[in-house]
């Protein structure tokens, strides 16, 4: 099942009303686009000039396919930027200050009110000589000239957590990156140190669960980490060093082909942007159990209010609930169920056990 947004932002009605209102967009010269999502659609603007920049890897791969010129970073120059504007404030803030600094056009800033659009339009106006903003949609969108690098103060700088034994690189806008998630540090302390062979950590982010099972496991041959955001796969190249991992730019949901594993690891997500979507988490699981060998094993911690019992009946011939705590919820699965032999002779095999796991 590959994921995508149910209610993808008007992006394209409110660019209508805005060149209505008089948004002058270039003639000629390359427009960036700024971290889009899929399913969202760019009219009027003139799809030949269109970059899309996107470090997310389902988002890229969805516009590449659709024939978009994609990248996942910025280039050097740009005749007119749009900031597609995120939920975390230091990220859109860090995107409206490179957009300025990336052309000599215009820069328009566009989002969605539940992701805190007016407060960021609201502070932006007091830095330029901003449009009048346009509703529409639940969001706002508004545009002004380039101010060149005056905003470069927004700019956002790598960012460090720890725990007791060293220190992480991370950013702002990543997930957990003010602080060592304690979903995280329940499953790292959980890992079993006899782990062998070769291991994928699910959802890697900038690497602290898969820096923590290298240094526990010895036996792990090599270890797989599969991230879709290519700004925290850069952030866990530097806090995993170990010569046996091994870096992902990938969509989780889906299983990538030719990597048989022996074990997974993952806390996988289950919002995007502010809705809660537990199916993200079980796809996560779908895709493991595809990747692992008939012997495979997975282990994965979970809010106790997420319900990825069922999904770990149907993927695999056994799993149990492991002792957590009272926010959060660990698995251990294994022997994964493959498609089409689950039928009723596989069944009555699945069982599920329970050890002091509270629900």
């Amino acid at each position: 099942m590959r994921m995508s947004p149910s209610d993808p932002a008007p992006r394209h009605q409110r660019l209508e009303l805005a060149v209505e209102a008089g948004l002058a967009l270039p003639e000629a010269g390359p427009i960036a686009i700024l971290h889009p999502r899929m399913g969202e659609f760019f009219s009027p603007l003139p799809r030949e000039q269109l970059e899309i920049v996107t470090p997310h890897a389902p988002d890229h791969a969805s516009f590449k396919a659709q024939g978009f010129a994609c990248a996942t970073a910025p280039g050097e120059s740009y005749a007119a930027v749009v900031v597609c504007l995120p939920r975390s404030r230091a990220e859109a803030r860090d995107l409206i200050a490179q957009a300025s600094a990336l052309t000599k056009g215009p820069v328009v800033v566009d989002g969605q009110k539940n992701d805190g659009a007016e407060a960021v339009l609201k502070e932006l106006r007091g830095r330029v000589e901003l449009s009048e903003a346009i509703s529409k949609g639940h969001g706002k969108i508004a545009w002004f000239d380039s101010v060149g690098d005056a905003l470069s103060d927004w700019r956002a700088e790598p960012g460090e957590t720890r725990d007791h034994e060293r220190v992480y690189r991370t950013l702002p806008g990543l997930f957990s990156s003010d602080g060592i998630d304690p979903a995280s540090a329940l499953l790292a302390s959980v890992l079993p140190a006899g782990l062998k062979g070769v291991v994928a950590d699910m959802g890697a982010g900038w690497g602290y669960l898969s820096a923590q099972m290298l240094a526990k496991a010895p036996g792990i041959a090599a270890l797989h980490l599969i991230e879709a955001d290519a700004r925290a796969l850069d952030c866990a190249r530097i806090n995993v060093t170990d010569p046996r991992a091994v870096f992902h730019w990938a969509d989780a949901t889906q299983p990538l082909p030719k990597l048989p594993l022996d074990a997974v690891i993952m806390n996988p997500p289950f919002h995007q942007g502010r809705d809660a979507r537990p199916q993200l988490g079980a796809a996560f699981i779908r895709a493991a159990a595809a990747m692992l060998k008939p012997s495979g094993q997975l282990f994965l911690v979970a809010n106790r209010h997420l319900p990825y019992e069922t999904t770990l009946a149907e993927c695999f011939r056994k799993h149990e609930e492991l002792p957590g705590n009272n926010s959060f919820k660990l698995f251990h699965a294994e022997a994964p169920l493959r498609a089409g032999k689950t039928d009723a002779a596989s069944k009555p095999r699945s069982r599920v056990t329970h050890s002091r796991g509270r629900r």
